[in-house]
């Protein structure tokens, strides 16, 4: 190869690459210098790297072409100073992989060298850099040096070896997806022969060095996807029986192409549902704590499962509360008073209700009751209001109605009943005629009817002229005839009604006419208040009068039969 137009800047990238190479040691030992450590593997390496770059190849080696005149002309090979490289490598865990290359290095007319090579490749990957090393084995097309002013050697096909390593910087954009190859050297061994023939043939073993640098392109991932993770939770966490709980799992990490599977389970719990929420009744469950567990899973492999638990109360019933009320609040005596009472249960269970009382009488099955103090004293009555729910809790509360003091009973006092006449019979001014029973008959019925109540006859006279009394000596005053006439009348309701002589009392008056007037006194009245001016009649001194009367004629003819034997 006579081009080498290029030599000089090969030869300098070649420096920059081995001054890289021996930074990279010398940071490598720095690093080793340091207390040990693990080194940490990263969460982004590659399961496959695509490598395409330039490539710079030095190879050293002699092709001794046969001359026409015998012996053999020497021809050495130069630098080739550009070319490209690209390289595919899969890893089949965190180190070793394989890898396929090609290399190409034209350099003029008839000369240059191209190879493909696979096998093996370690590398070692740490926090942001990546060294590795591979060793190749595979063919390579290689031309003659160029010798002038002969005919070029043809491309020749023959083995070639390939041993070396390298260093890639991993570059955070595009989440790691890129890395810069800050170098790669190779010793290379190729192998080529271009025959027996005069001027073109000869054989070539060449030992190359070869220096590449470029960008790295990673797919997939080798690093194992993080375990799946789950969590539930109840809602609500707390409640009463009969009320349902959803349990809900939340699952993360899962794998995009693979479905989740769910199941749910719990100790003396029935949890319904094979997805990620699920029921629970709590109907049958006794107040207490309970744990559900969820179980989620997206594969086989270790760490596609996972279990979450959720815990909530079935909390006791509460008992109902209830408040009371009356109105009115006052009544009067046999009066009645509404008795309202509100219950509420915290669960909305349903309510029945009851009432008693202190004194009284109340009646009532709904939420309003009537108290009846009929027959109660005075006094305060309590009523007492009860509200029991479906699961036998009950409350009670309590309201009071006043009942007044009655007022004091209206004083009693005499009536006058009526009053019989005493003019029609003048021989006997004080007798009790016919005409006087239908007054006396009702007087005796009031006093049967009252038995607690007693009679007042009273007297009264017309005055007696004082000169009818001059005539007859034994003419009875006013006040005589009006004593007579009451216990008259007195002896007439005894004897004829059956009244009892003790609840009759006898008096005059002076109401100045021919009469005697009755008097209904109930018990507790005061006659002489109620009716002043009477005065009582002794009745040892004056004896009560036959209504009938003697035949007075006999007497007559009697005193004229005697006159005339006279």
């Amino acid at each position: 190869m006579h081009s080498r137009r290029f030599q000089y800047l090969g030869r300098t990238l070649l420096v920059g690459c081995a001054v890289g190479l021996g930074a990279s040691l010398a940071w490598g030992q720095a690093s080793s210098s340091a207390p040990a450590a693990p080194v940490a593997q990263t969460d982004h390496e590659s399961r496959s790297d695509v490598f395409l770059g330039y490539s710079y190849l030095a190879p050293h080696g002699t092709v001794n072409t046969p001359m026409p005149g015998g012996g053999t002309y020497p021809d050495t090979y130069g630098a080739v100073n550009y070319g490209a490289v690209g390289s595919f490598a899969y890893y089949f865990n965190h180190y070793l992989g394989g890898q396929v290359e090609f290399d190409s290095h034209p350099d003029g007319q008839n000369d240059g060298e191209s190879a493909i090579s696979g096998g093996i490749i370690f590398r070692y990957p740490t926090q942001g850099m990546i060294p590795f090393v591979h060793a190749l084995v595979g063919t390579a097309r290689l031309g003659g040096p160029n010798a002038e002013p002969f005919v070029a050697h043809p491309y020749r096909w023959g083995p070639a070896l390939t041993v070396g390593g390298g260093l890639d910087y991993d570059l955070p954009f595009f989440n790691h997806r890129f890395a810069l190859r800050l170098f790669q050297a190779d010793y290379q061994y190729i192998h080529a022969d271009f025959g027996p023939q005069v001027v073109t043939g000869g054989r070539a073993n060449v030992n190359a060095a070869q220096l590449s640098t470029g960008i790295v392109l990673h797919f997939g991932s080798i690093v194992p996807p993080p375990p799946l993770q789950y969590s539930c939770s109840a809602s609500p966490s707390s409640v009463f029986p009969g009320d349902r709980v959803t349990v809900t799992g939340s699952a993360s990490n899962a794998l995009p192409k693979k479905t989740v599977l769910y199941s749910w389970s719990g100790q003396g719990v029935n949890v319904g549902g094979t997805e990620s929420t699920a029921t629970i009744d709590t109907t049958n469950l006794q107040p207490g704590n309970y744990t559900v567990t969820g179980h989620a899973t997206d594969g086989k492999k270790a760490g596609r499962s996972a279990d979450c638990t959720a815990q909530f109360t079935v909390k006791q019933f509460e008992p109902p509360t209830i408040s009371c009320t009356a109105n009115p609040t006052t009544v009067k005596p046999g009066e009645s008073s509404t008795i309202t009472c509100n219950g509420v249960s915290p669960q909305n269970r349903p309510l029945t209700y009851s009432y008693s009382a202190s004194a009284g009488s109340v009646s009532g099955t709904g939420t309003t009751a009537t108290l009846s103090t009929t027959g109660a004293p005075a006094g305060t009555i309590t009523v007492t209001g009860t509200t029991a729910d479906d699961k036998g809790q009950t409350a009670s509360a309590t309201t009071t109605v006043d009942v007044e003091q009655p007022p004091p009973p209206p004083t009693p006092h005499a009536k006058q009943l009526c009053s019989i006449q005493f003019n029609t019979d003048k021989r006997r001014p004080t007798r009790v005629d016919n005409e006087a029973k239908a007054c006396l008959d009702d007087v005796a019925l009031n006093a049967q009817q009252q038995a607690d109540a007693s009679l007042v006859v009273v007297g009264n006279s017309a005055p007696v002229p004082t000169a009818r009394r001059r005539s007859r000596r034994h003419m009875p005053t006013a006040e005589d005839l009006a004593a007579q006439r009451a216990v008259n009348t007195k002896a007439y309701l005894v004897t004829e009604k059956g009244i009892d002589p003790s609840r009759i009392q006898v008096r005059t008056g002076t109401g100045g006419q021919n009469e005697v007037e009755s008097y209904l006194v109930p018990a507790g009245a005061s006659f002489d208040n109620d009716v002043p001016g009477t005065t009582a009649v002794d009745e040892s001194a004056v004896k009560a009068q036959p209504r009938t009367a003697p035949r007075r004629h006999h007497h007559h003819k009697a005193a004229a039969k005697s006159s005339a034997k006279n």
